[in-house]
């Protein structure tokens, strides 16, 4: 089987899990007890106002550092002042939130999440759902990789507090091989999203080298970024020399650093998976890093999904795991399913645990070099995906990610001031978060330790706040707890 063919299935298994578990949702709408009304009202948006966090460690993410013994002081939506807990001034109508012994960082960002479209019956619930995750796990940005046009009006509806949830970066439905068979068709697609007010193009498997220089010419002209995989056809040294704004799963990467000799037939789409893997020449990775670095482009590498893509794991065993409580189960059938057929593919492809585990190794060398160069990494996991429960995915990817050579602080850094940097330089946005700092957004996580000494810490949440709206941690763990009985029950 060939290299691309592969990474197609993966690619639609996003748009497939929502056509499939949103219909199952829709087939079920049993009566809300007491218990689940009394859930749903917690789970509403709270109200933006003054609140102080006293006597807090504030982590403000501008540098490695902690600031001990602060007031952190937010007004209608924004941070006011950050200062000695001493010589703080609180507002007479602030709400108190009491920081003794805890840490206040800014929140996370999810930088390669799905969002149900509005076509199947269910997709409204289910996309409250995930915004919950997301809010749950202290997840307060996210950036949506596979557009609709009911994302646009959930985007403004977050930005109001009209929904619970973090805010939402919207990218436009794919541009693909099918999608953008010819050149003519990529630029009129441009010109289509960027009307619409998507906020960046997402890039799929397929389209050809000239219609993907097509896309990225009208791109420019009109002023819209673009983002996600590298066409085979492409590949990544042209990818990079046209400033792609993000690279997402590490696409094209390992390919790259095959022997010349195979290049030819890269892109072409020739070359099986297990044969890609076993050419691979890591030598090459230190180059395609600094090459990285020079054109200023992003990686979003998605590392714990593609582990669970590739490793020989049996989906019984990844069922277990005590996130899978918040998947629906229509989710669990059709991720269980997806599972089983790649591991029936691997082995007719030839690939042995033993290719498996020497792709998922590279994939990690490949991203300590790109950390190693100076390369911008953005945090991000494709959830919901194949057991990636939002906003639980993300604890997996950080320990990937320190697992492949990152630290603590590197691994925080992807998910906060670098997004900021992101929205600022790539979309055009407002960058004013990410950093505990006077005049940001207040997307905030009260810990009750300190993620840079362990980064399990940030699982021990006291509260989130998501644009000056407090979400105590009783109201994340009554809405987790109502999910887990819908869940139970669908």
């Amino acid at each position: 089987m060939k290299t691309r063919l592969r990474l197609e299935s993966i690619t639609g298994a996003a748009a497939l899990f929502f056509a499939f578990a949103a219909c199952a949702q829709g087939n079920s709408t049993p009566a809300a007890t007491t218990s689940e009304r009394a859930a749903a009202a917690a789970s509403q948006p709270p109200a933006a106002g003054t609140f102080a966090f006293t006597d807090v460690s504030v982590i403000p993410m501008d540098r490695e550092q902690v600031l001990s013994r602060q007031t952190v002081v937010v007004r209608d939506g924004k941070i006011l002042s950050v200062g000695p807990a001493s010589s703080a001034v609180v507002p007479p109508d602030a709400t108190r939130i009491d920081g003794t012994g805890k840490f206040l960082m800014p929140g996370l960002a999810e930088m390669h999440a799905h969002v149900a479209g509005g076509q199947a019956p269910g997709s409204e619930q289910t996309n409250k759902d995930i915004f919950f995750l997301y809010i749950a796990n202290g997840i307060t940005t996210i950036r949506a990789m596979l557009g609709a046009p009911n994302q646009l009006v959930l985007r403004e509806q977050l930005k109001t507090g009209e929904l619970l949830g973090p805010t939402m970066y919207v990218g436009a439905p794919s541009i693909n091989g099918q999608s953008a068979p010819d050149p003519a068709t990529g630029e009129r697609l441009v010109r289509q999203h960027k009307a619409a007010g998507y906020d960046f193009l997402k890039i799929h498997p397929g389209p050809s080298r000239a219609t993907y220089d097509a896309v990225v010419r009208t791109a420019r002209e009109v002023g819209i970024t673009w983002a996600g995989h590298v066409p085979d056809a492409v590949g990544v040294r042209h990818a990079l020399a046209s400033r792609q704004s993000t690279i997402d799963h590490l696409d094209g990467y390992l390919a790259a650093a095959t022997p010349d000799s195979l290049q030819p037939r890269v892109l072409r789409s020739e070359v099986p998976v297990a044969q890609l893997i076993s050419a691979v020449d890591e030598s090459r990775f230190r180059a395609l890093a600094e090459q990285t670095r020079a054109a200023g482009v992003w990686n979003t590498p998605t590392m714990f999904l593609w582990e669970s893509f590739f490793t020989p794991i049996a989906a019984e065993e990844m069922e277990r795991r005590p996130e899978m409580r918040y998947a629906t189960r229509a989710w669990l059938t059709q991720w269980g399913n997806q599972k089983r057929q790649r591991l029936a593919a691997d082995q007719k492809d030839g690939i042995t645990p033993e290719i498996a585990n020497r792709h998922i190794s590279l994939r990690r060398r490949m991203l300590k070099a790109l950390s190693d160069a100076g390369a911008k990494i953005l945090m991000g996991t494709d959830s919901p995906q194949m057991f990636n429960v939002p906003g639980f995915s993300l604890q997996r990817e950080m320990e990937v990610m320190v697992a492949s050579g990152l630290t603590p602080y590197q691994v925080l850094e992807s998910g906060t001031r670098n997004v900021a940097r992101y929205a600022a330089e790539d979309l055009k946005l407002d960058g004013a978060f990410g950093t505990i700092a006077p005049g940001n957004r207040a997307d905030l996580v009260l810990l009750d330790a300190n993620p840079l000494a362990d980064l399990r810490n940030l699982t021990r949440r006291s509260g989130v706040m998501v644009r000056g709206r407090w979400v105590s941690r009783n109201a994340i763990e009554t809405g987790l707890e109502d999910l887990v009985r819908r869940n139970a029950g669908s």
